[in-house]
């Protein structure tokens, strides 16, 4: 496990950080050149916003990009918030402290993940346009977000990934905030982190000047116009 932050700043920002999700990954592209040369790399982007982030980021180490779709698992009568995150192979990562507080039967989760699991194939159906799963074995594989909030999502995410045998597993986010940083960090081999917020409220978007709410089409432009590169 290695945890590499750029920046640490005390609470939530009253300016803006990135202009856009484009920036933040050109960024994070400048700090993954060195630590991922000679490598075969593929890099995995978390939609919808993780994939303007991971574009310039798989042009610049010329690398594949796909997606993985981890979605949370929210809490019935309070969809906003999650008890935990759920990938389309059904790798599941449950809140442990929070669970005990809502007082939910293994039926109602299980009956709540599956429900997501419905949303995560029907993303995957469309953003891989009939192309299967990318192969990572013995690959240096990169995943990729706009940002990180509790941080399940992500460590879904990476669990799944890691069933399927990388050579090594790294992570590259902007923003989070440390206690999530730290929390991923011990499911990756590398984390790397622009800005980490320590204390206070979080909230991802307020580091971005533009953070609008994106398409399944604009995911899709992204995504072709990594693979016209790679060729």
């Amino acid at each position: 496990m290695a945890l590499t932050v750029l920046q640490t700043i005390p609470a939530m920002p009253a300016s803006w950080y990135f202009q856009t999700r484009e920036e933040a990954g050109r960024r994070l592209a400048d700090e993954l050149l060195q630590r991922a040369a000679g490598a075969e790399a593929l890099v995995l982007a978390v939609p919808r916003g993780g994939v303007p982030v991971g574009l310039p980021i798989a042009l610049a180490l010329g690398a594949p990009l796909d997606v993985i779709v981890p979605r949370k698992i929210p809490i019935p009568w309070e969809p906003e918030a999650g008890l935990g995150a759920v990938t389309e192979d059904g790798t599941t990562v449950l809140n442990e402290e929070l669970l005990p507080l809502l007082g939910l039967e293994p039926e109602e989760i299980a009956r709540a993940a599956q429900a997501v699991q419905q949303e995560i194939a029907r993303r995957s159906r469309v953003y891989r346009e009939r192309r299967g799963p990318p192969p990572v074995a013995g690959r240096l594989v990169v995943l990729v977000d706009d940002g990180l909030a509790s941080g399940y999502t992500m460590i879904a995410a990476l669990r799944s990934v890691r069933a399927h045998e990388p050579q090594r597993l790294a992570v590259a986010v902007p923003v989070a905030p440390r206690r999530s940083l730290e929390r991923v960090a011990a499911e990756a081999d590398d984390v790397l982190c622009l800005i980490a917020q320590e204390g206070g409220p979080f909230a991802v978007a307020s580091y971005y000047r533009q953070f609008p709410e994106l398409s399944d089409e604009q995911v899709l432009r992204d995504l072709r116009q990594a693979q016209q590169v790679a060729g």
